[in-house]
């Protein structure tokens, strides 16, 4: 004999509702029939986010279930009332008591009497709050504000997400529903996870705006002390308000944000007003299954109501998980509204009944209706109300509730709404569909054209592309992709190859000059990847007959590049701009000679003496020794030598208008610098190659010697005296040149272990010094 499960109303009821308070007197098990060895297995299971991962069960309901399976076993049927953490909860709430989630069996249940035991202890055990918390947010595919399939997971989507979890502290998971929603699994502390929400739907979600009245005295309760009641407000529902300020005679607060967001708000609003009202509130528990019943097919019901009463009735919106329905106005008139809603519940409690129905979850998107309007129109139809699973789940029931005569009626609309729309799929290889798309989306254009209802999607990888959309329109719009499809197929062809990135830059050229050559002389078309994707495949589709050309042309340039040599050139840094010549004519030359070479001086900011050459190997080879010899001779003739020379004889030195000095230059092949007029210096700066410098040198001292008649002698001191002899700053060997008239004494340089001190100047001068040194 086979398991059957029999879904009553009130267990549908709690499901659809989620962690309820119930009745223990109204409250009646679910029957279970049980196969004839009297054992049952319970199956619980919810898939996550479109389908994918299992949602997460209080482990404490398995619990229950073993307290009391001994009473299963003996009779065979179970009362018991499911805690679950609901991941799509609107609003956080602390964790339920321990009588709450486990309340006494009902007295009625006579099997379960001598099973259960009463709680003892553990009735005192106080709720423990999660540190960690998981919620899971659901953004309809309208309301989704990048809408781009192909940029799932990457793009300006992914950034968002990722400065959300910096900011916010709390983890995130994005995944695809079925119905091509956006499933946001947020992880993390109570607060980081309220945080991240509001930033979800702010900058995730298309945003709207609506405005509430309430009396202008109460909007101070809305503000709360200090703001927080509007700040609590604001990060519960996601949304931004602004309320007038007091000398703004206004009453209407505008909300901003998405429409779930925004019906919460205004319901949190009016619930505050209601509670601050002059007039009498009162709150009806009614089950959540009702409300539409009460609401009526577009609200019509509950207006009319309101009107007729003059009552203001707050229903909870379908995404609120609360049964309460709040009355505000007059005690006399509040009362006749409540009656009245209490007598359509009771009614539709005792003449409806439910039939449950699978329609494939795909389809439940066409059950629903844009803003549930196909929902809206059934109801005014039949009378009856279609309960579809939530988003996240996997089940594929729909349950109709409503009077057992209309039932059939409702089964046929709800049928005929799932089957108004069909899906299919076209097979084609992933590389044609952007042809099939088109430049700038043309082709797919005259398509959605003729065809508006029909939406086209390409999933990037996949050889195949979806179609939805009206039956026939379908059909049309797959006989023309059909056709294109097989048309490209057989005017085009496709090949890959493998080459290295970082040759793709010479691949393509200057400007792009070498890979447009190639696609206009083969009428290609060439995909190379862009840097930052590090990958080396190349693609190039086209012409069958220019495709395999170009290819080969590709591979060729590759070949080349691949034989290329790197070397490195070591040149001082203040040569660079010797060798590159004024406005580059230097190089230029080297480069004419050698046309196949790529030469890169550093930045000048870098201070690097490196030169990088890269080309072929013998061309680079040669191009390195021409540079070497090109470099030596300004090496070469680098060296410097500085000559201390008498003031008074510079001009002597340089000659009347200049003619001594340029004939040493010219003779000794130097570079001779002296120092200014107005300047003290007596030093003479020789630069040149190091004979030429020194030829110079004695050149420039002979006509000091021959114009002062000066003489030179060289005594022997102790290396180890001679700072004491030049004493601090020279104090004391400037002492002696200026005592003796102009002579020069020359100490061996620092560190040379050298004894040897020379004097020169006018002979007297000089033999005066010598005698001062010895002396010291």
């Amino acid at each position: 004999m086979s398991s059957v499960a029999v879904l009553t109303q009130e267990s549908f009821a709690e499901h659809r509702s989620g962690l309820m308070q119930q009745q223990v007197k109204g409250w009646r098990p679910a029957r279970l029939w049980l196969s004839t060895n009297r054992s049952t297995s319970v199956v619980l299971h919810s898939a996550g986010p479109g389908g994918g991962k299992p949602q997460i069960f209080t482990e404490l309901w398995l619990a229950t279930l073993s307290a009391v399976g001994q009473g299963m076993c003996k009779h065979g049927s179970l009362g018991c009332k499911r805690a679950s953490n609901s991941f799509n909860s609107e609003e956080e709430k602390d964790p339920p008591t321990y009588e709450e989630a486990f309340p006494a069996l009902p007295e009625k249940a006579p099997c379960l009497e001598a099973a259960w035991e009463p709680a003892g202890p553990w009735s005192k055990i106080r709720p423990i709050k999660a540190s960690v918390i998981t919620q899971v947010f659901h953004v309809p595919l309208e309301e989704k504000k990048y809408k781009d399939m192909n940029q799932f997971g990457e793009g300006e989507q992914a950034k968002i997400c990722l400065d959300i979890m910096q900011k916010t502290g709390a983890h995130l998971e994005l995944s695809l529903a079925k119905d091509q929603g956006l499933s946001i699994m947020v992880s993390g502390k109570p607060e980081a996870v309220t945080k991240a929400r509001k930033q979800i739907v702010t900058r995730l979600q298309t945003q709207a705006s609506a405005t509430v009245a309430i009396p202008k005295e109460h909007h101070r309760f809305v503000i709360g002390k200090k703001g927080e009641k509007l700040q609590d407000l604001k990060l519960k529902t996601a949304t931004r308000m602004q309320i007038p300020r007091p000398d703004d005679p206004s009453n209407q607060i505008k909300i901003s944000g998405t429409k779930e967001g925004i019906e919460k708000a205004r319901h949190e609003i009016l619930l505050i007003s209601a509670e601050q009202d002059k007039h009498a509130v009162e709150r009806l528990d009614v089950e959540k299954v009702y409300h539409l019943f009460i609401a009526g097919p577009y609200n019509k019901l509950v207006r009319e109501l309101m009107q007729d009463t003059g009552t203001r009735i707050n229903i909870p919106p379908p995404g609120v998980n609360k049964t309460e329905i709040v009355f505000t106005g007059e005690k006399k008139q509040l009362a006749q509204a409540v009656a009245r809603v209490k007598k359509i519940y009771e009614e539709k409690k005792k003449k409806t009944t439910t039939i449950a129905v699978e329609v494939k979850k795909s389809q439940h998107k066409y059950v629903i209706g844009p803003k549930g309007s196909s929902l809206q129109e059934i109801l005014e139809k039949t009378g009856v109300s279609v309960e579809i699973p939530p988003t996240d789940s996997s089940s594929e029931t729909l349950i109709l509730r409503g009077e057992p005569e209309k039932l059939g009626q409702a089964l046929t609309e709800v049928y005929a709404k799932a089957n108004s729309f069909a899906v299919s799929s076209v097979s084609a290889p992933s590389w044609l569909h952007r042809f099939i798309i088109g430049k700038k989306g043309q082709n797919l254009a005259k398509i959605t054209q003729q065809m508006p209802k029909v939406h086209i999607k390409f999933t990037g990888g996949e050889d195949n592309i979806t179609l939805e959309g009206p039956t026939e329109d379908v059909h049309v719009a797959q006989e023309q992709i059909e056709a294109m499809v097989k048309d490209l197929i057989n005017r085009m062809d496709y090949a890959e190859i493998n080459v290295d990135h970082q040759f793709h830059r010479h691949l393509i050229g200057k400007n792009g000059a070498n890979i447009n050559r190639i696609k206009d002389l083969y009428k290609v078309s060439v995909r190379i990847p862009l840097d930052n994707e590090k990958s080396n495949l190349i693609r190039i589709e086209g012409d069958p007959q220019g495709v395999p050309q170009a290819e080969k042309e590709l591979l060729e340039l590759n070949s080349c590049m691949e034989n290329e040599h790197t070397a490195d050139l070591i040149i001082e840094q203040k040569f660079h701009c010797t060798i590159i010549g004024q406005k580059g004519e230097r190089i230029w030359k080297i480069q004419e000679k050698f046309p196949e070479v790529i030469i890169n001086f550093p930045d000048p900011a870098h201070k690097s003496d490196i030169v990088q050459l890269r080309g072929p190997n013998n061309e680079v080879e040669k191009c390195t020794e021409y540079m070497q010899k090109m470099v030596a001779d300004p090496v070469e003739n680098s060296f410097s030598i500085s000559v201390l020379i008498c003031k008074q004889f510079h001009k002597n030195i340089i000659g009347k208008g200049g003619a001594n000095i340029k004939k040493i230059r010219k003779e000794s092949n130097t570079k001779i610098d002296l120092a200014a007029k107005n300047s003290n210096s007596e030093t003479i700066v020789i630069t040149g190659k190091r004979a030429n410098c020194e030829a110079a040198r004695h050149r420039i001292l002979a006509i000091q010697k021959e114009l002062a008649n000066s003489t030179e002698v060289e005594v022997s001191l102790p290396s180890k005296l001679h700072n004491s002899l030049i004493g601090a700053k020279g104090r004391f060997v400037c002492s002696i040149v200026e005592e003796c008239g102009g002579v020069h004494i020359y100490f061996p340089t620092k560190g040379s272990g050298s004894d040897t001190v020379t004097i020169r100047g006018p002979a007297q001068g000089v033999e005066k010094a010598k005698k001062q040194l010895l002396h010291l």
